[in-house]
């Protein structure tokens, strides 16, 4: 055992008692947070507008600060953009992450001195807390790779902004920094394929122990590397025993993956994002990710049945139950308040407090008021192909409310790796699995509103053709698991 494992299993131990203090005294720690937010932005011009100095408890906070998305808080931000101080926080932001947005174009998230330190912490203290329950720490002493953006910086009145990822590159601690891969000018190519390409050709001959990035996009990688060596991705590196996670659910994709690894390995689970890191998984035997709730994120959550009904209830972390839907809102220390991030998650556990990510309160298809949400598509299919041959590149769900012939129906368009046998019989699995998920499609189809389930199956490599045509592959990007409308799937190249 090396010096460097050794003292990554010390670390990992004081990190894990540290983090006992906040996770058993959650709601105090809230609190403390919530008060603490308040405090510091009261002075703000988003603290003024919104009387932060007569803010005495959350009901208050409620009374004063409406729920809103980007749109909502975009002529704040406006004027942080334009190099205004203290707006939505005290002074300036350190950098904006700047993402893509639907109605507003670029969005521009702020990032502070006080909320940048948490993103860079999370993702750490998710490693160790994995050392300290599993005693592994032999990867430290081989090559890590992540699969991010380009750390290429603009400035905007002289405020740095890129994606996320690529400004968390400029944080890499320094004694990573030499197991740190890809190099530099490799990680600042802009076109994904030519530098996934260079990814495989720099970390080939590489001892590989730990593999990060969205599991699409670490697939094509994978892909490329069994191709160029001819032999499974764990055969490669042999040493190769982590994979780090985050943005979609892996369980679409795990069996694909552990066949171009060759063999299981463990994974971490990540909840980041450009307005927070909200969670990870703490815990290889229990399910779900440790809500961080001492991360300067003050969180409130909307059931999603509720949401679009008039001043819905906004529920606490005291408040909350197991296995409900909710829209998760924050508050935070880059200045974003009673913000609707668009993902929803469920309670796995209270005793800490775990989530996990359900999909997106925008992402559903609910054409004939079923509601589906992305979580239950996921599980319909990870159920349908269990202890089956059958493997999944990826896949999304649109509803066919004007079909030529028939009843409507909800259209799977599904890129397989491995087709089943009988494309029929799997159709029904899947269709059975889903009225298991969710009673209000069962009763659209025992009430013959809507016939079983109609796949589509894509050309191969037609998901990443489609995000290069919109000018999203690669990156921090992802197809989303459903729509309720058909303006991605019409767009797909159908075998």
């Amino acid at each position: 055992m090396s010096i460097k494992s050794i003292a990554a299993k010390l670390f990992a131990q004081k990190i894990y008692k540290k983090t006992q203090l906040w996770a058993t005294n959650p709601i105090a720690t809230q609190q403390r947070v919530f008060e603490d937010l308040i405090r510091q932005a009261k002075n703000t011009q988003f603290g003024i507008d919104h009387h932060f100095d007569q803010i005495k408890t959350v009901q208050d906070f409620a009374n004063n600060v409406p729920i809103c998305d980007y749109e909502g808080l975009k002529s704040y931000i406006d004027k942080v953009v334009k190099g205004e101080e203290n707006i939505l926080w005290k002074g300036k932001p350190l950098y904006f992450a700047k993402t893509s947005g639907t109605t507003s174009g670029a969005k521009y998230i702020p990032l502070t001195k006080e909320s940048m330190p948490f993103h860079i912490e999370a993702a750490r203290n998710a490693i160790l807390h994995y050392i300290h329950e599993t005693g592994n720490a032999d990867f430290v002493d081989g090559k890590m790779i992540f699969l991010q953006g380009s750390p290429i910086l603009e400035e905007k009145n002289g405020i740095q902004f890129g994606r996320l990822s690529g400004i968390v590159a400029h944080f890499v601690p320094k004694y990573l920094q030499k197991n740190r891969m890809p190099s530099w000018e490799t990680n600042c190519i802009e076109d994904w394929e030519t530098k996934v390409n260079a990814i495989v050709g720099e970390t080939f001959d590489q001892n590989m122990t730990v593999i990060s990035g969205i599991p699409s996009w670490v697939q094509m990688y994978f892909e490329k590397l069994s191709q160029k060596g001819g032999k499974p991705v764990g055969e490669l590196f042999k040493n190769f025993n982590l994979f780090i996670y985050g943005g979609v659910n892996y369980e679409p994709y795990r069996a694909k993956f552990e066949n171009l690894i060759g063999r299981k390995v463990n994974s971490i689970e990540l909840f980041p994002a450009s307005e927070g890191f909200f969670a990870y998984q703490d815990s290889q035997h229990e399910k779900g990710m440790l809500l961080l709730l001492n991360s300067g994120i003050f969180y409130e959550f909307i059931k999603s049945a509720d949401f679009y009904t008039q001043n819905p209830k906004r529920h606490t972390i005291g408040e909350v139950e197991l296995g409900v839907n909710y829209v998760l809102i924050i508050s935070t220390n880059a200045g974003l308040w009673g913000y609707n991030i668009g993902d929803t998650v469920q309670f796995t556990s209270l005793k800490p407090y775990r989530i996990i990510v359900s999909g997106r309160i925008k992402h559903y298809i609910s054409a004939f008021g079923e509601h589906v949400i992305g979580k239950e598509v996921e599980s319909a299919l990870q159920e349908a192909t269990i202890g089956t041959e059958i493997r999944i590149n990826e896949f999304t769900v649109a509803p066919q409310i004007n079909p030529n012939e028939g009843l409507p129906y909800h259209e799977w368009y599904i890129e397989f790796e491995n087709e089943p046998e009988n494309l029929k019989a799997f159709a029904e699995a899947l269709d059975n699995a889903m009225r298991k998920q969710n009673i209000y499609y069962d009763d659209l189809i025992v009430g013959k509103v809507l016939q079983k389930v109609v796949i589509a199956k894509v050309v191969k490599n037609g998901f990443q053709d489609y995000m290069k045509s919109i000018g999203k592959l690669g990156g921090q990007n992802k197809i989303p698991r459903l729509s309720n409308d058909r303006g991605i799937v019409d767009l797909l190249g159908k075998k």
